[in-house]
């Protein structure tokens, strides 16, 4: 049996809003899982949604990681800066008859159906232009955008965190988008061509992104790209049970840098979360002889104002 090659992951943030606390204990297991296993991590600044990328907060991302105590193998790179291999999966895609153009609105789609999505009023898509012919004429001056031909049924998947699900995409979702109809590219499209560049193989992130899981394994298939290893992590709720949002001010890293928290505090809470023996603050590189992800609870943590007051003690 050939050996398993070293762990390449990747922390991903998005310069559309403030870090927070939430996204600060996920990197963290990120870095962790990848450096306990002496792999490597890449920096990927996802910043293809331009109209809600705000001026400056690429940076600013980096110096809540570097704040953190992560570091990362070679450049930092910014998704935007280079979109060559995406138009590439794209038009392979739309060559191989594995997607297909599609000139539905969103009003188009919820005229279409009887009920939306249940999950993130997400939509699920009719099928509307799937026998649509690759030379069709009749949308007038409408934009096209390009949809996956997903196949019936579910697909089973293993991931090292929720063990083993089942997802039918097509059910969901149906025929999900790869590029938009005002020309940027998807987020599937663009996270399963970027991964493959980056030789990622093991993705850890929120279980709010488990149902994207389906969706990229389809799009690995149809582009003949391998699957890396799933690892997706409870979210961090507030008191009330709610989800951390990039709109609370008051639990964004630039706001804790700014108050002088000292971020081994917020590195100990993390690793207590993960159920790792942390009594005192430590860099998150101390905890690396230690970490083992086998320990992280399976249910959200609450982050409570006790647990801010903690972090703000010794500033």
């Amino acid at each position: 049996m050939l050996p398993s090659p070293p762990p390449v992951g990747r922390l991903a943030p998005s310069p559309t809003g403030h870090l927070h606390l939430g996204h600060a204990r996920t990197f963290l297991l990120a870095w962790w899982q990848a450096r306990a296993h002496e792999g490597r991590v890449h920096l990927r600044i996802e910043d293809l949604d331009r109209a809600r990328v705000k001026p400056g907060l690429a940076d600013e991302c980096r110096r809540d990681l570097e704040w953190l105590g992560l570091d990362w193998d070679g450049e930092p790179r910014l998704q935007s800066e280079d979109t060559a291999a995406l138009t590439r999966a794209l038009t392979r895609l739309l060559d191989t008859g594995q997607a297909y153009l599609c000139a539905c609105s969103r009003r188009d789609i919820a005229r279409a159906l009887s009920a939306p999505h249940a999950g993130d009023g997400e939509l699920r898509y009719p099928g509307t232009c799937r026998t649509r012919g690759p030379d069709a004429t009749d949308t007038g001056e409408r934009a096209l955008a390009v949809r996956l031909r997903v196949p019936e049924g579910a697909v089973e998947l293993e991931d090292g965190v929720v063990g083993r699900f089942r997802v039918d995409v097509q059910r969901e979702v149906g025929d999900f988008l790869l590029a938009r109809r005002d020309g940027f590219f998807a987020y599937q499209l663009a996270v399963v061509v970027d991964d493959a560049q980056m030789n990622v193989n093991q993705v850890l992130r929120g279980d709010d992104l488990l149902s994207s899981a389906a969706r990229q394994w389809h799009l690995q298939r149809a582009l003949d790209l391998p699957h890396p290893r799933w690892f997706h992590v409870p979210l961090v709720l507030d008191q009330h049970g709610e989800r951390l949002a990039k709109r609370r001010g008051d639990l964004a890293l630039g706001a804790l840098r700014a108050a002088g928290v000292d971020p081994r505090r917020l590195v100990a809470w993390a690793a207590r979360s993960a159920g790792l023996e942390c009594p005192e603050p430590l860099a998150a590189r101390e905890l690396l002889a230690s970490f083992d992800l086998a320990a992280l609870p399976r249910q959200p943590v609450r982050f409570a104002p006790a647990d801010l007051a903690a972090l703000l003690a010794g500033h």
